[in-house]
């Protein structure tokens, strides 16, 4: 989609005029001034960036009592119908978790035959929007901040358990007997294959877990490692037997199926 703006910015203003006489945009930073417009037009609210209220003002001056800092007028060309535009406006907001004030008054039902034009101008309104940094679809929906990164606590009641792998072509018993070194019993089958990716490359992990084989080949018999090896962590303890792939704190399992990941998670 391409959109010709010309757009005019001042302290307290931003005036956007759509091309071939298809209506403005003004966005207002004076919340101090009572609504008003030369023409017809759509109006919203805003409070720090969310929408708040969304209305009409028919060539009027309108006093809002609601607590809002920014104005945003929508001036649209005169075959948009003001009330089924206002209407389209206030469903988009609804569809996205917007809670708008009580007191909006819903227009009547939008005519198919004029729905597609409104519609379609809606749209051009809302990209504008968004890419002055007013989108709907990010109020109330704030995005969901990324968990934190596990921890997990080293004891010595942890250091005497015994867990034991069986996953990925591979069997292992595992102790960490140590705050930085995990203690890999002899016995310990390992995956004979590393995974590759799609081209038929080996992918980063599968790499790694080659290096660290390399590193302790002289304690490994086909596959089979024939004397204790010692790793620095449970990631390595993943990719020295089974190259990755898995969640490693997860497939240390105790006699009594307690993960290793339920002993440490802190």
């Amino acid at each position: 989609m391409e959109i010709k703006l010309d757009v005019l910015i001042t302290e307290n203003k931003t005036t956007i005029h759509f091309s071939n006489n298809q209506g403005s945009l003004e966005i207002l930073e004076l919340p101090d001034i009572q609504l008003e417009t030369a023409h017809p037009a759509v109006y919203f609210l805003i409070k720090d960036k969310t929408v708040v209220a969304i209305g009409r003002l028919d060539c009027a001056i309108a006093d809002s009592k609601l607590d809002y800092n920014k104005q945003i007028i929508i001036t649209p060309p005169w075959d948009i119908e003001l009330d089924y535009l206002e209407q389209l406006f206030i469903t988009e907001a609804t569809e996205n978790g917007i809670q708008l004030t009580e007191n909006i008054q819903h227009p009547t039902k939008i005519p198919t035959n004029s729905k597609k034009t409104v519609a379609s101008y809606k749209e051009n309104v809302l990209l504008v929007l968004t890419k002055f940094g007013y989108p709907f679809n990010q109020q109330e929906k704030t995005k969901k901040a990324k968990p934190a990164k596990a921890r997990h606590k080293w004891t010595k009641e942890v250091s005497q358990i015994e867990f034991f792998i069986n996953t990925r072509d591979s069997k292992a018993t595992v102790l960490w007997h140590k705050r930085n070194e995990m203690l890999l019993k002899a016995g310990a089958t390992m995956m004979p294959t590393p995974p590759l990716n799609k081209d038929g490359s080996l992918g980063f992990s599968a790499k790694m877990g080659q290096r660290i084989r390399e590193d302790h080949k002289d304690k490994v018999k086909n596959f089979t490692t024939t004397e204790d090896i010692l790793l620095k962590s449970v990631n390595e303890v993943g990719l020295f037997l089974y190259f990755g792939g898995t969640n490693s704190w997860l497939e240390l399992i105790d006699a009594d199926g307690k993960t290793l990941n339920e002993w440490t998670v802190v």
